[in-house]
């Protein structure tokens, strides 16, 4: 039996009306190199997107579980290395909460490495001539909290935990947020589940 692959994008935030992570996610094929692929959109609120993506995950059993966040400003795919265990919000979630220099888990360790190979995800999706480059700052903002979380629930359990931050689409870049067509954006992320 091929393995369960959870991948999950998030909803708009900020003064965006489309998120680049679900629209990639979203149109993810349901089978990639024989791993089943389930897709959620979650929410871009601090410990509420933890919460939505493990209750999916109790149920389906994923063997990976794999985040895609939007980081406006980045031109490339950029694989996540590290989580730290810290909500530091410069703009508020979507449920109006702006926290500032609080644990993501109290108690948790200070930072978890992805349990994925993120190496052998930025060569894969390199090789197939798509800028692309580890990163070793997931931030403070959701998207860290969400990968913290993960991470600290599925230690030691064998459920491995990853995150990639990906360009905005074409259409939502600027001066300030360079963009990436839709197309690009989904080949990478097939290419990364393709690496699980």
């Amino acid at each position: 039996m091929g393995k369960k692959i959870l991948i999950t994008g998030f909803e708009p935030f900020g003064q965006d009306t489309v998120n680049a992570s679900w629209e990639a996610v979203s149109r993810l094929e349901d089978r990639i190199d024989g791993r089943a692929v389930t897709k959620l959109l979650v929410p871009t609120e601090f410990g509420v997107a933890a919460e939505k993506v493990l209750e999916s995950a109790r149920e389906l059993q994923p063997d990976a579980i794999l985040c895609v966040g939007q980081a406006g400003g980045r031109a490339m795919v950029t694989p996540e290395m590290v989580a730290i265990n810290l909500r530091d919000a410069s703009l508020e979630d979507n449920a109006g909460r702006k926290p500032w220099d609080e644990p993501a888990a109290p108690g948790g360790p200070a930072a978890y490495f992805a349990s994925i190979p993120v190496r052998k995800i930025v060569d894969a999706v390199k090789e197939a001539g798509i800028p692309c480059k580890l990163s070793y700052s997931a931030g403070a903002y959701v998207c860290n909290d969400l990968f913290y979380n993960l991470r600290h629930y599925y230690e030691g359990t064998g459920t491995d935990v990853g995150f990639i931050h990906v360009p905005c689409l074409s259409e939502q870049g600027d001066d300030k947020r360079p963009g990436m067509p839709l197309e690009t954006i989904v080949k990478a992320l097939s290419l990364a589940v393709g690496v699980l």
